[in-house]
């Protein structure tokens, strides 16, 4: 590792300690040139499978894509972040899970309603009703009366 602060090859670490629920070791470092010392965060590097869209194009994988649905249909519920980043993280688990290359875009939206459905219920009908593309009133009914016969929900 570099020193950020006179660019020297040689540091050692002084400290390593788990954050973020063990996805990332946090290092306090000391340069041997300049004894500046610095902080680095390590995490591993897995690749997410690319994901196919319904024309039939490919394109990476989207975390950030990912968070923006969830963030939208979310919107002023009483849903905490760490929540939000907790479903985010079981959905990419489960496509790297999967050990595909590439997934249908289908799949992704699949598992966001069911994250949804689990952290609320407003949400999970403003997504589905977007990501189904309902057409009247009749096919709201339908889902929330499909969503009250559920147990547990």
């Amino acid at each position: 590792m570099h020193c950020p602060f006179c660019s020297a090859e040689d540091t050692k670490v002084i400290d390593s300690r788990l954050v973020a629920d063990g996805d990332q070791v946090r290092r306090r470092r000391e340069c041997l040139s300049c004894h500046e010392r610095f902080t680095t965060y390590e995490s591993a590097e897995l690749l997410l499978p690319k994901v196919i869209k319904q024309d039939g194009s490919r394109e990476p994988f989207d975390e950030e894509k990912l968070r923006a649905g969830f963030q939208r249909a979310l919107e002023k519920r009483p849903v905490s972040v760490e929540k939000i980043e907790s479903s985010i993280s079981q959905i990419k688990h489960a496509l790297q899970a999967t050990g595909e290359r590439e997934v249908p875009a289908r799949m992704i939206g699949q598992k966001v309603m069911e994250q949804l459905q689990a952290l609320d219920e407003v949400a999970y009908i403003r997504f589905a009703s977007v990501y189904r593309r309902f057409k009247d009133l009749n096919e709201f009914r339908e889902e929330i009366d499909r969503l009250e016969k559920q147990p547990g929900i």
